[in-house]
């Protein structure tokens, strides 16, 4: 029997721990040791079971055997039914970990393209000024919501033409998430407002961010953005114009989280700007 330590460097603290303990000492075959080992070196520290397969050779039941005994020694903590977290030995007897939901995010698309989003866009960009507690990811594939690890994830749909304004967002100094750049973000909350808090949370980050949007970009990405441009005169009627030529002749509600009222809705009111 082999037991493995690794540096204390080796992992990073994810943003939820429950403290778990038993008193079995880490222990490991050689197998499992080269498993960790190379999730390691791969900086994998959240896996699937096809990673198991491709790192050991085996057939999915024993991968499937292999990671049940290492979440039994409290090597790994199952995230759900084939994505595994491991638990970084620093952490001592802890037997469970979860790691940063924006790389679970990553695990979940799976090989399609992806991109954190929405309402958790504008957190990570610094745009908003409450909390959000659903992570939105905008994917190529259709992914039920579903909640993984304590996290409730909820998938936008999107094509593939509608992939552009992404950018990486870097957890730690090794991983990275995809993640929609802000005159990106600032459009995906026009368009479903219901991801993002509301049309009032969009402003507010459009507003937290106006030394540093690209109006641009923003005129070049979206069609509802006249009103908040024009609101906080971040834009003249020379740049406005081309917008002009995308409107259609039907109403649209602009906050959709709020009733629907007629004329008399709160126009003047800034908390539904």
């Amino acid at each position: 029997m082999l037991v493995l330590y690794l540096p204390r460097s080796t992992f990073l603290l994810g943003v939820r721990f429950e403290r778990k303990y038993h008193l079995q000492t880490k222990t490991l075959g050689p197998r499992a040791a080269q498993l960790l080992t190379e999730l390691n070196e791969l900086r994998r520290f959240t896996f699937t079971l096809a990673d198991v397969c491709a790192i050991t050779g085996l057939a999915a039941a024993a991968a499937r055997n292999l990671v049940h005994k290492a979440q039994q020694r409290g090597l790994l903590t199952r995230l759900k039914p084939g994505l595994y977290n491991l638990v970084p030995f620093e952490l001592g007897r802890a037997t469970e970990y979860v790691d940063s939901p924006y790389l679970i995010a990553r695990e979940l698309a799976g090989s399609a393209p992806y991109f954190l989003s929405h309402g958790t866009a504008l957190e990570l960009h610094r745009m908003v000024t409450q909390p959000n507690f659903t992570v939105y990811v905008s994917c190529t594939r259709r992914v039920h919501p579903q909640t993984v690890g304590g996290y409730d994830f909820w998938f936008v749909h999107i094509t593939a033409e509608q992939e552009f304004g992404v950018v990486k967002h870097w957890v730690d100094k090794d991983r990275f998430g995809m993640i929609s750049d802000m005159e990106r973000t600032i459009i995906d909350g026009l368009r479903h407002a219901v991801f993002a808090g509301g049309i009032s949370e969009v402003a507010k980050g459009l507003w937290m961010k106006r030394d540093v949007l690209k109006v641009d970009r923003l005129i070049d990405y979206a069609r509802r953005l006249g009103y908040l441009l024009e609101h906080y005169g971040l834009a003249n009627a020379l740049v406005l114009e081309p917008l002009c030529g995308m409107l259609t002749a039907t109403y649209q509600r602009l906050d959709p989280l709020l009733p629907a009222e007629g004329r008399s809705a709160h126009v003047g009111d800034s908390s539904s700007t």
